[in-house]
């Protein structure tokens, strides 16, 4: 293995359409629309691309293997649909979000309410500003006020803004106390346990003595002749 990672996909240069959207080896992938018109560096790999701008990584999809196909972000367009509502019911990136299933019933059930109650553009753009709250709030906590916000009828997004939060804090209030760890002095060694499993050693201990006699042999063959070699 290499001393150092190194970089195993391949790299791309790609100017941003008006679509907010880049090619690469004929499939198309959504960004931010604030990029539109700028050159992001888009990395593909076996699995997924990765775009950044600049040293910022923007946007991350699971890689399209069939050719001619179209992966998009619904976040990566909100900041254009709040401003034009109307567009946001037949948008590709909304379907693409259902299948998906990060857009959820309960966003749809919410959204049917909030368009009763205030009217078919003010109730999108109110649902668009409750999906611009999934930048800061985790996904499960968003989905679980906006259930809040319909069972209350409360169609706002600051009402599922706060509803998001009474969620976050009653997960942290319900988090599992981390066990403290055992006592390691009570822990059993591997080796000492399949020590104990095996039978007694009733050899007798190894013994030198024949080493010993040898080498007393080897002293009294070698004594006349450093005898003969003193004055």
């Amino acid at each position: 293995m290499p001393d150092e990672p190194f970089e195993t996909g391949r790299l791309f240069s790609l100017r941003v359409d008006r679509f907010s959207q880049i090619s690469v080896r004929t499939n198309r992938y959504s960004v931010p629309v604030r990029l539109i018109g700028r050159t992001v560096r888009a990395m593909l790999h076996a699995s997924e691309l990765v775009v950044y701008d600049g040293q910022q990584e923007i946007a991350r999809h699971e890689r399209l293997i069939a050719k001619g196909k179209t992966r998009l972000d619904l976040e990566h367009y909100l900041e254009a649909l709040v401003r034009k509502p109307g567009a946001f019911p037949g948008a590709a990136a909304l379907e693409q979000a259902r299948s998906a299933g990060k857009f959820t019933p309960v966003h749809d059930a919410w959204w049917e309410a909030a368009k009763a109650a205030h009217g078919e553009r003010d109730g999108t753009r109110a649902l668009i500003e409750v999906l611009l709250m999934g930048r800061h709030v985790p996904h499960e906590h968003l989905v679980a006020g906006l259930a809040s916000a319909v069972r209350a009828g409360a169609l706002t997004a600051d009402a599922v803004a706060l509803e998001a939060r009474k969620a976050a804090e009653a997960d942290e209030v319900a988090a599992p106390v981390v066990p403290a760890e055992p006592d390691r002095t009570n822990v059993t060694s591997l080796t000492e346990r399949g020590l104990a499993q095996l039978p007694p050693d009733t050899r007798p201990l190894p013994s030198v003595a024949a080493y010993d006699q040898l080498l007393r042999a080897r002293q009294r063959a070698d004594r006349p002749a450093i005898q003969g070699e003193m004055p």
